[in-house]
């Protein structure tokens, strides 16, 4: 059993938030809760800052929901460290608590029972015990795997999408239908979705979640939170002095960072 841990508690509701900090010190006496904040934007600040060992994380919080605070997380966490554990705390079924029941990351249902969070807190120590300290990538690449399988994860059934063939995009009293094998980049910006191709760009409003099922796989990559690239335009990656890796598109000047959540997809640098 490890000692001694670290823990962010990302809760919005406080009589649940301390609840949790009281049963963890019953059922962990060695663990140090570094912050415990109320909202997403917060938990990423105070979770940068102090780089705990697990993370606890409501799905639902203002700002961004858990979900949003672990992928943020991945995209700005030091290169050279390991990504914290993850715990997810829900209120509702229809996240689908088996995308979370795996190797990486594991659920507790509100209000949190303790005997359901003293097998939480026996997984995790043994995930700290288990983790070689000199392979801390693999128990990463691991976890981002299971993290990426939760933000696929449908909330519920969902219909099939029908292929996109066309983006319609409004510029002026204009509307514009932009065909899909001629975008490059899609990004999202604030509010609106950035839609490049090698002449122009557009703004439109759908959410990129929304589109990303609807565009076809092997043609479009997504390479960061907020960021997918066509494939077939990816000329070059390469990796800065910090290890981050950036994309190269041929028809386009910028270099596009890859988040070490998708960096899977460039195994071989």
């Amino acid at each position: 059993m490890p000692p001694f841990a670290t823990a962010l508690i990302a809760e919005d509701e406080p009589l649940l938030r301390q609840a949790l900090i009281h049963e963890l010190a019953r059922a962990w006496p060695a663990l140090q809760i570094v912050a415990a904040v109320g909202d997403g934007p917060t938990a990423v600040d105070k979770a940068l800052i102090h780089q705990p060992q697990i993370l606890f994380l409501d799905i639902r919080m203002p700002g961004l929901s858990g979900l949003d605070v672990a992928a943020e997380l991945s995209d700005r966490w030091p290169a050279d460290a390991p990504f914290p554990l993850l715990v997810f705390v829900t209120a509702h079924d229809e996240y689908a608590p088996q995308a979370f029941d795996a190797a990486a990351l594991d659920y507790l249902l509100k209000p949190v029972q303790p005997q359901r969070l003293a097998r939480t807190v026996a997984r995790l120590q043994a995930r700290l015990a288990e983790t070689p300290a000199e392979h801390p990538h693999q128990a990463t690449e691991a976890l981002m795997a299971q993290l990426r399988q939760a933000l696929q994860a449908p909330a519920g059934p969902m219909p099939p999408a029908d292929p996109l063939k066309v983006i319609q995009a409004s510029v002026g009293s204009a509307l514009h239908l932009v065909p899909i094998e001629d975008v490059v980049v899609l990004e999202a910006a604030d509010k609106y979705v950035r839609v490049i191709t090698a002449e122009r760009e557009y703004l439109i409003r759908t959410p990129l979640k929304e589109l990303l099922p609807r565009l076809p796989a092997d043609d479009f990559w997504q390479i960061h939170r907020g960021t997918v690239v066509r494939a077939q335009q990816i000329r070059q990656v390469s990796r800065d002095e910090s290890g981050r890796l950036h994309v190269h598109l041929r028809q386009s000047a910028q270099a596009w960072p890859v988040s070490r959540l998708y960096a899977f997809r460039f195994k071989a640098m």
